[in-house]
């Protein structure tokens, strides 16, 4: 039985607007949170003596990561060479230098040849001889429209013929590599892709360049032990024959994964017989305390009564609320930031919301008021316009005149005024907009509901 420890995406050197700087270290915290993470991955296959680490892609968040951060991410991995734990490393799609072209950033593992480390930087299929026997693992990278196809192959295609043509490409090369597996020792599938089954997570908004969705039906072969996946921040089991797993991140990038629960997978494998374990990893909370004070009496209180000290602790958080313009004044802001402080950090979102208005019952559905006399009445609730109400009625009666010219020979007056009615709004629109422009009047709009 091989022991496999499985993790993926761990963008090294993300989320740094959800920290505040460390004053001992002058590092970002997010930041310190993301490496202590990663050690704790380590840390277990270290501890628990497993024969094999497969790192599903998307070291950093970008092909060129600052210094530092590299040499976070190497002082961790270098000391699973160090413990001699045999180490696949693939190339994710941030791993690459645009999209594809100018290499990855990865690959400065394999020049530099360190001892039992393989970067899965093509489909290949590696032999790896580890404390408990031998297994193959087969590297599916993130592969672009321009590892598989050339120019001429897409000339004149749509985007759908494209990606059938891809995946046809895709199927010949996969199957290439499973016709050289050894029948009798136990293979993975280690590949960095979406699926066409697979759950969204925050990925849908860090991609970088466009890829497409490989089916399910092309990875589950029997050939396979075990599909180990990257790409999709969500845990998630997408097959039990064989066992298709997506460990997730292992960190929360964004908001967006503020319910996902972070870990790595422990897997143990032997020819024709696969269990798993997923190991949730104890990371930083994220918290969205949402409260609507529009309709209360003290805002205040109802904003505090939102902030549970139990909820925010050591979170990363934020407060949208909503507040109508007229409470603003309301707010202590000082005694509302002291009741987040015990957050890590926090942001502070309103949003003020205007009053419904009640509709004037004169201008209701089926009521037949003249349209002059519709203006003028919902003028009477606008006293800021002061004179401007009058030249608005005016302008309204020419507009109304104009449009009536070239029914004057009718003899349907009937029709007329049905038009005239039908109008009524129309003209009140144009009539308020014309005077907006004219008064650089902007304390009022139109509203359907009015």
């Amino acid at each position: 039985m091989i022991k496999v420890l499985h993790l993926s995406d761990i963008h090294l050197g993300s989320g740094f607007s959800h920290g505040r700087l460390n004053p001992e270290t002058g590092l970002n915290t997010r930041f310190e949170d993301f490496v202590a993470t990663l050690s704790r991955c380590i840390d277990r296959a270290i501890t628990d003596a497993v024969d094999l680490v497969l790192f599903g892609g998307d070291a950093f968040p970008d092909a060129t990561p600052p210094p530092i951060v590299q040499q976070a991410f190497a002082s961790q991995f270098r000391r699973l060479a160090d413990a001699q734990i045999p180490t696949v490393l693939l190339v994710g799609n941030h791993d690459q230098h645009s999209q594809g072209q100018g290499g990855a950033s990865l690959c400065i593992y394999q020049t530099l040849g360190v001892p039992g480390f393989i970067v899965g930087d093509r489909l290949a299929t590696h032999a790896i001889a580890t404390r408990n026997g031998a297994i193959q693992v087969v590297t599916l990278p993130w592969l672009t429209r321009s590892a598989l196809l050339t120019q001429p192959d897409v000339e004149g295609l749509s985007i759908a013929e494209v990606n059938e043509k891809l995946l046809d490409r895709l199927r010949v090369a996969l199957e290439g590599e499973i016709r050289r597996l050894d029948p009798d020792q136990p293979a993975i599938l280690l590949g960095h892709l979406m699926t066409d089954v697979a759950k969204f997570g925050a990925e849908r908004f860090l991609a970088v360049g466009k890829g497409f969705t490989v089916p399910l039906a092309l990875l589950t072969r029997p050939c396979f032990d075990y599909v180990a996946l990257g790409h999709v921040h969500r845990h998630q089991i997408l097959s039990e024959q064989p066992l298709v797993v997506y460990p997730g991140s292992i960190e929360r990038v964004d908001f967006s994964e503020e319910q996902e629960d972070k870990g790595y997978v422990l897997v143990s494998i032997e020819r024709g017989n696969t269990s798993l374990e997923f190991c949730p990893l104890p990371v930083r909370p994220f918290r969205t305390l949402r409260v609507d004070v529009s309709q209360a009496d003290d805002p205040q209180v109802g904003l505090h009564a939102a902030i549970e000290p139990t909820v925010i602790q050591d979170a990363v958080v934020r407060l949208m609320y909503q507040i109508r313009a007229d409470q603003v004044a309301q707010l202590d802001m000082t005694a509302l930031h002291e009741a987040l402080s015990l957050a890590h950090t926090y942001t502070i979102h309103p949003e003020v919301v205007s009053p419904a208005r009640p509709r004037l019952p004169e201008l209701g559905m089926g009521n037949t008021l003249d349209p002059l006399d519709a203006l003028e009445t919902y003028l009477t609730t606008q006293p800021q316009l002061g004179d401007i109400a009058a030249d608005m009625v005016a302008t309204a009666r020419g507009l109304l005149v104009t449009e009536l010219e070239p029914w004057e020979g009718s003899e349907d007056w009937g029709e007329v005024g049905d038009r005239w009615r039908s109008q009524a709004f129309t003209v009140m629109e144009r009539s308020i907009l014309w005077q907006k422009q004219e008064h650089n009047c902007g304390c009022f709009e139109i509203r359907n509901s009015n």
